[in-house]
């Protein structure tokens, strides 16, 4: 996968590209990025990407020429059109599901604004995506996309150490992920769950299962609307509901 990423703070996203799981797959060709600064596609004499919004109101807004260009310039000699993400609170709220069906792009755009907001024509003209990480607001779009692409990236062949970790995660499942416990197995009283230290895989992989299930049924309730049940799962929530 290639990531470019157009922001007019590059530098922002030197120690989340530089550390930890994404540097390493960086380094192991798992995926390439290039950092975009949109500034130096302006066509403004003083170098200005945002102007006054139409209308009158508050705050400054993202003009579409540099922007435009920006991503012409990435895109103006290949065949497959990539995927142009926007980050920015009107998109969709961003989930496990949307993580896994960008991970299967080849190459992925992402737009980071600034000021009051965009040039409504990039959304209508340029965009194929909008996302949301949550209803709040900040001051940019660059720490959405750090949040975004880290979720991307993991899901890599190679990125993770092993390849089992990501699919068994909390929502990749459909449920919440099952508790851990590593050594020691009495720690100040609190004890590790007899099941684990068995050594029976079966009863260990059934305790995860209605570990994972109960945890969900504790803390979030609305994603097993979108669950099936087994007949095994029906049971053990009507015995929590009892």
């Amino acid at each position: 996968m290639h990531i470019d990423i157009l922001t007019l703070f590059p530098e922002m996203f030197a120690g989340v590209l530089n550390q930890s799981i994404l540097h390493k797959a960086a380094e192991k060709d798992v995926f390439t990025y290039n950092l975009v600064n949109f500034r130096e596609f302006t066509e403004n004499k003083h170098h200005k990407v945002d102007d006054y919004p139409y209308g009158g109101g508050a705050g400054m807004v993202l003009t579409p020429q540099p922007v435009f260009d920006a991503v012409d310039s990435l895109t103006h000699d290949i065949t497959t059109k990539p995927r142009v993400i926007l980050l920015c609170p009107q998109g969709e709220t961003y989930t496990q599901k949307k993580a896994e069906e960008l991970a299967k792009e080849e190459h992925l755009i992402f737009i980071c604004g600034h000021y009051e907001g965009y040039d409504e024509r990039i959304r209508q003209h340029l965009v194929t995506d909008e996302i949301s990480i949550g209803d709040f607001i900040l001051t940019g779009g660059e720490l959405g996309a750090m949040v975004v692409m880290d979720s991307i990236i993991r899901l890599l062949p190679g990125a993770l150490g092993n390849q089992e970790s990501a699919p068994q995660d909390s929502f990749s499942t459909g449920l919440l992920e099952h508790p851990h416990y590593t050594r020691p197995a009495d720690f100040r009283g609190w004890k590790v769950p007899d099941v684990l230290l068995s050594g029976n895989h079966a009863k260990i992989a059934t305790w995860r299962k209605r570990e994972s299930l109960k945890r969900t049924f504790e803390r979030r309730q609305e994603l097993l609307d979108q669950y099936e049940l087994t007949d095994e799962e029906k049971k053990w929530l009507h015995e929590w509901k009892d």
